[in-house]
C-alpha cells in the first residue's frame, strides 16, 4: 500500500490536473513566504496574504479530492482483483 507522500508523488507524475494544482499551490506558498518575510506588511500585503491563504486551502481541498478518488479507485481495483 502506498503512503501519502508516495501517492502524491505518483499523482504529480501521472495526473495532469493534480500536478497543475500542486504547482499552483507551491507558487502560492512561495509568494506567501515572501510576503510574510517582510518586516512591515502593508494593508495590501495583508489583503494579499489573506487571499493567498484562501486560494491555498481551495487548492488543497481539490488535491485531497483527487487523492480520495484515487484511493477509492485503487481499493476497488484490489477488491475486484481478489474475486
Amino acid at each position: 500500500m502506498e503512503n501519502q507522500e508516495e501517492l502524491k508523488a505518483h499523482l504529480i507524475a501521472t495526473d495532469a490536473e493534480y500536478r497543475a494544482l500542486s504547482d499552483r499551490h507551491s507558487q502560492l506558498k512561495q509568494e506567501l513566504a515572501s510576503i510574510e518575510s517582510k518586516e512591515h506588511m502593508t494593508l495590501e500585503d495583508e489583503d494579499r496574504e489573506h487571499e493567498i491563504k484562501k486560494q491555498k486551502l481551495k487548492l488543497k481541498d481539490q488535491m485531497n479530492e483527487i487523492l480520495s478518488r484515487h484511493r477509492l479507485q485503487r481499493s476497488e481495483e484490489r477488491r475486484v482483483g481478489k474475486e
